[in-house]
């Protein structure tokens, strides 16, 4: 299936819109993950452990919305956006979101 953040795919024609898709993902960070981002803000670069967790979570959102956009007959969602959020108490959990336009297209 062909996901793309854009609202047309050069050299095909979409022949039908089937609506809006979405996939979410919310995942929560652990406190060693806590502890060792707090000294990397201090001492400063990037933080891996936060990053896998945004990769996975980005990951499991577009997977989610894949899968709904398959059941419905889709062969590609166009349109993609990712939201990012904090959730929980102190924002304690990350919440991404997916969301496009299924579609059917053909060249």
């Amino acid at each position: 299936m062909l996901l793309t953040t854009t609202n047309t795919i050069e050299g095909y024609k979409v022949t039908r819109y089937i609506g809006l898709v979405s996939g979410e993902a919310i995942i929560g960070a652990n406190l060693f993950k806590d502890i060792f981002a707090g000294i990397r803000d201090i001492v400063g670069g990037r933080s891996g452990s936060y990053e896998q967790v945004l990769r996975e979570a980005k990951d499991n959102a577009l997977a989610e919305m894949e899968d709904n956009a398959r059941r419905l007959g889709a062969n590609a969602v166009i349109g993609i956006d990712l939201d990012y959020e904090t959730v929980g108490q102190n924002g304690s959990m990350l919440m991404v979101t997916a969301s496009g336009t299924a579609i059917i297209y053909e060249q």
